[in-house]
């Protein structure tokens, strides 16, 4: 979906395809059929964008074959799709069973991070649609925070001065903009925006920025306005947003017993207690876990937000809640204003396969259902803050 903010930007509102599985072309056309096409129905929209995860091995088999570039643009048009953002953060098997710690390999400071990311910018600028100002990636914040030493930093700052060179001669080829932002999260070298503005100033801020997860700003216990100008001062551009909210336990003592309906295998769910706003250091085990159940056998101090991703329009039942006001806060931040803040949003819940049972989607259709259901309510977000729907005409903006 399009929407046109006041001040004339026009703002890509999509899904991230990280929840489905599919890591071939072949699966990841059916994921369009299956998901993505009933998602744009149920909207009543001619046009859904979507945030495309592509594996490590379907991108550099996308990036080395122009023609499968082209035959997968003309699958996305003729579905009534776009795309302008991918997801560059999970290399592959993001719904195996067990994902935790693996999702952050490899990480910034390995060749293979940097020519998996170089392929999706390659696969995007053929992807972007005619009329998009430009295109973005997500990827992660460096590494998980441990192990990391100076030279791990110094690779890791030679990696992304060969991004910056990579991307440019990606436009020089393409005449396309493609911008990589590096995705603040609990747990990582950079999980703050003042670890942003500490580690990441100084790129290429023409090509690199910051992706601003807004479930990740919560768990950090970041007051968002004074985080965007944080990274203002800082100079680094926030290049896409992650429409995101986290789950919140005001008193994580008497909700344990609901608390641990939430504790699942498959990815980490990082708890972070207020005790981490205000500067202090966000991983001190004083107030913070990096998983669940481990927060709940440490009986950190609350109140809670936990690194959990849970659907925008169906927060859970007391006595937990979501992060919601931190979501509509940022937003407002970013959009209130007189131009937009950022022109590309993702609604990312990946984690609707790993729900409590009671809330988790039985079928495809059901699935689809909560997708669109998501994204109704980010747009109508995004109404009440002054943006307008762009009017489309056979699956065109205009």
């Amino acid at each position: 979906m399009r929407l046109r903010h006041a001040g004339g930007d026009t703002v890509h509102l999509g899904y991230c395809t990280n929840v489905h599985p599919a890591e071939d072309l072949a699966g990841i056309l059916d994921q369009l059929d299956t998901y993505a096409v009933p998602v744009r129905a149920a909207l009543g929209s001619d046009l859904l964008g979507l945030g495309l995860w592509l594996a490590a091995p379907v991108a550099a088999e996308l990036a080395a074959d122009p023609a499968l570039r082209r035959r997968l643009r003309a699958e996305l048009d003729a579905r009534g799709l776009e795309v302008v953002t991918l997801n560059g953060f999970p290399y592959a098997a993001f719904q195996a069973p067990v994902v935790k710690h693996d999702v952050y390999r490899p990480d910034w400071t390995t060749e293979q991070r940097l020519t998996y990311t170089l392929d999706l910018a390659r696969v995007l600028a053929d992807l972007l649609p005619d009329d998009a100002a430009r295109g973005s990636i997500s990827t992660l914040p460096l590494a998980w925070r441990q192990p990391w030493d100076d030279e791990r930093a110094d690779a890791a700052r030679r990696r992304l001065d060969q991004l910056a060179a990579g991307l440019a001669a990606v436009q020089r080829d393409t005449g396309r903009q493609v911008r990589v932002g590096f995705e603040p999260e609990p747990g990582c070298v950079v999980e703050s925006t003042g670890q942003a503005a500490a580690l990441l100033s100084g790129m290429d801020t023409e090509r690199l920025g910051v992706c601003l997860d807004l479930a990740h700003l919560a768990c950090a216990w970041e007051e968002p306005a004074a985080a965007l100008a944080r990274l203002g001062s800082a100079g680094l551009p926030v290049v896409k947003v992650q429409v995101s909210a986290a789950v919140e336990a005001a008193d994580p003592a008497g909700g344990a017993d609901a608390l641990r309906r939430w504790v699942e295998p498959r990815f980490l769910h990082q708890t972070r207690g207020a005790g981490c706003a205000g500067g202090a250091d966000p991983a001190d085990p004083a107030y913070a876990a990096d998983d669940l159940d481990a927060a709940l056998d440490a009986a950190l101090p609350g109140p809670w937000r936990v690194h959990y991703h849970v659907p925008l329009h169906a927060p859970p039942e007391e006595p937990l809640g979501s992060t919601l006001p931190v979501l509509r806060a940022a937003l407002a931040a970013l959009y209130a204003g007189p131009a937009a803040g950022c022109d590309h949003l993702d609604v990312e819940t990946y984690t609707w396969g790993v729900l409590p049972e009671a809330r988790r989607p039985r079928t495809d259709a059901e699935l689809a259902a909560g997708i669109a259901a998501e994204l109704a309510f980010a747009r109508d977000e995004l109404v009440g803050l002054g943006l307008t729907p762009e009017l489309t005409t056979a699956g065109v903006a205009r």
